[in-house]
């Protein structure tokens, strides 16, 4: 019996490699090296230790699986065809063609299994981090002895190129310090990169490094197709209660291949059609045969749907109990895994008047997020180490840890990059909403993390203070320029910049109404007068992008001045001195073009009139993209340079952000039309 099991399990193995190979062949793209080696590995771990249904891929409490290393895609897409996920043999076949549901890199929402969108090596380890911080607070919030409705880990698989990655480093030092006992990576360490062996750039001690970080490692040696040893490995892993694991298993790219096994061709290139006919002797696979699937294969690893099944229905009985014992936390726990928003949830935000002000937005935030915090109790986050200036706690007096997961604050240190790749992962595991903050400027180390985040539609909030040049001292290093520019630039991101404290509200009731997207507030760090909203526009108008704030007195404006944020004041006080010279304007402020943009062409028009050409837009950063709105007759007051170290007031009088500046630059504009 042991001798066929052996014999099964070879022939699965090796379906697995010839599917990676034949896909790759036939797109002529892709990575075939990985998958052959790693095929033992993930054929231990989908029929030995993933929980999954392949029936209801969402199912609650599954097992979370990243591929980090995502260009090995084929690996996981001939996984879930064999184990039963709604994914065919034809799609297989149609790897890296377009409409198909194996695309070159894993997608989340695209392939039925694919919890997250890999291929920038490092992302998904974070994502993977945020998916076992998520485990820890839900399972710490809504356990009962008994009633361990959430029990589930988070396994990665990773390579060499994600460990070169910083962000690998980040993940790993935050998930140690936080003690996350269901975290489970494997390494896969093959000594191949694009450029040749990794010797060329990379040298480290990998087992050292994360002992340093207080991880359990286990470091296998030259077994990757051992699969007793890797079994043993897992079984170990699962068992630790303490720290994180790290699985280290030395592999042979292209394995079995005779000319491309450990090579730097086995990585990203095809094989070609003889060196896969000779592979597949090595197998004792058909050799001129594509994508032959056994039935044999088909069946045994098929079992899975089955196995899935009871998963899910014994869960289903166990929380049905759980709701019986504890009606109250059940409710909550659905309401937390739903998502949806409780009603009532903004009744405590306050209102500005006038007199409550001058206030920076950023400060205007925090008193916002308090008054509705406890009413989102699945509402988590933090910032990069600058809560104090961020104002981003909801309580002021813990933070999550390692044996405190309950607690909704997260420290996330000078970690920007994996404090937002993490909170995706949150909000990919679901029953938390996760927010991030830091400084406007240091969006820079999160890019990549926000960009996926808006790839994938996930609800992420990003709270980003010290908007500007406004940041003043602290001098160009720290004052954000191209920043709004390039991030406006990523589809599916919806930017807010507030012009006081009123806006702030409605901002924070679309970032948390928005469920499609990553939301950002761009805040200041400078004071700025709350608009006496008895004589302008209510703010609730913010939920559309833009709007009139203050209207022209007569029937149509003579021209229409445009700001977001701290400039909204200046065009404010440029209506009144330009009134004095008969030049009649109208104040729209543009918090949101994506918001904006959303709106019906005829509330669009009815902001702004077409027929009116004379537009001048005012906003302390790069004036990238703002000719969309002010068109080819209007102008910008906007910086085409870096700033400097100087009070901010000073900065603004320099770069020309006056009321006397928007004056002038307005009549010059209205003289040239």
């Amino acid at each position: 019996m042991n001798n066929e099991q052996n014999i099964l399990d070879q022939l699965c193995i090796n379906t697995i490699r010839t599917l990676a190979m034949d896909a790759v062949q036939e797109a002529n793209s892709g990575h075939p090296g990985t998958p052959m080696a790693l095929a033992p590995l993930a054929y231990v771990l989908w029929t030995k230790f993933l929980r999954y249904n392949p029936i209801n891929p969402r199912w609650f409490d599954r097992d979370r699986f990243v591929l980090s290393c995502g260009h090995a895609s084929m690996l996981q897409y001939a996984v879930l065809y064999l184990t039963g996920y709604d994914l065919s043999l034809q799609e297989i076949k149609n790897f890296r063609q377009w409409g198909s549901k194996t695309p070159g890199h894993p997608e989340c929402g695209i392939t039925p299994g694919v919890e997250t969108t890999t291929g920038p090596l490092g992302q998904g380890l974070m994502n993977a981090a945020g998916m076992a911080m998520a485990e820890a607070n839900l399972a710490a919030v809504f356990n009962r002895k008994g009633y361990e409705i959430v029990g589930h880990y988070t396994y990665a698989f990773c390579g060499d190129g994600d460990l070169m990655e910083g962000a690998s480093h980040e993940a790993a030092s935050f998930a140690g310090h936080l003690g996350l006992a269901k975290l489970i990576w494997i390494y896969d360490d093959n000594h191949i990169s694009i450029e040749g062996d990794t010797a060329l750039t990379y040298s480290d001690d990998v087992a050292k490094r994360f002992d340093a970080y207080h991880w359990h490692v286990q470091n296998l040696g030259d077994k990757a197709n051992d699969l007793t040893a890797l079994a043993i490995a897992l079984t170990k892993a699962k068992e630790e209660k303490e720290r994180p694991s790290l699985i280290m298993v030395r592999s042979h790219i292209g394995y079995g291949s005779p000319n491309r096994q450990n090579t730097r061709e086995a990585h990203g290139e095809p094989l070609g059609e003889e060196e896969i006919r000779l592979t597949k002797r090595f197998y004792g696979w058909p050799e001129n045969e594509k994508f032959v699937v056994p039935e044999q294969v088909l069946t045994h690893m098929r079992q899975a749907i089955e196995r899935g099944k009871k998963l899910e229905e014994n869960w289903n009985r166990k929380f049905s109990e759980y709701k019986k014992a504890f009606p109250e936390v059940a409710k909550r726990f659905e309401a937390a895994l739903s998502g949806d928003i409780p009603p009532g949830w903004d009744s405590n935000i306050p209102h500005f008047g006038s007199t409550d002000g001058p206030i920076a937005t950023r400060a205007a935030s925090g008193k916002v997020l308090k008054a509705f915090a406890d009413k989102i109790p699945w509402l988590m986050g933090g910032s990069a180490d600058l809560s104090p200036s961020t104002k981003t706690l909801i309580d002021e007096s813990q933070y999550f840890a390692k044996g405190k997961y309950t607690i909704r604050n997260i420290a996330w240190g000078v970690r920007e990059h994996n404090m937002c790749a993490a909170c995706s992962g949150m909000a990919l595991h679901g029953g938390v909403r996760p927010y991030a903050a830091t400084f406007f400027i240091f969006t820079d180390y999160a890019r990549p993390a926000i960009r996926l985040a808006a790839m994938m539609g996930l609800p992420v909030i990003y709270v980003m203070t010290h908007d500007s040049i406004a940041v003043g001292e602290d001098g160009p290093t720290h004052q954000p320029v191209e920043q709004l520019a390039s991030l406006r630039a990523i589809p599916n991101i919806c930017i807010i910049r507030p012009a006081d404290a009123n806006e702030v509200a409605y901002a924070w009731r679309t970032a948390i109404m928005r469920r499609h997207g990553p939301t950002m507030l761009v805040l200041s760090r400078q004071s700025l007068p709350v608009f006496d909203r008895s004589k302008m526009t209510s703010a609730e108008e913010l939920l559309k992008g833009a709007y009139i704030l203050s209207r022209e007195k007569g029937t149509v404006p003579d021209m229409i001045l445009i700001a977001t944020g701290s400039e909204v004041q200046l065009i404010v006080d440029a209506q009144e001195k330009l009134a004095s010279d008969k030049i009649d304007a109208r104040v729209v402020s543009m918090p949101s073009w994506e918001l904006f943009m959303e709106q019906p062409q005829s509330y669009r028009d009815e902001v702004l009139p077409p027929e009116v050409k004379a537009r001048l837009a005012v906003e302390a950063g790069s004036p990238q993209g703002w000719h969309y709105w002010v068109g080819d007759d209007g102008d910008v007051i906007g910086i085409t340079k870096f700033g400097a170290s100087a009070p901010y007031k000073e900065n603004f009088k320099h770069y020309g952000f006056t009321v006397e500046n928007v004056v002038a630059r307005a009549k010059m504009l209205i003289g040239s039309l």
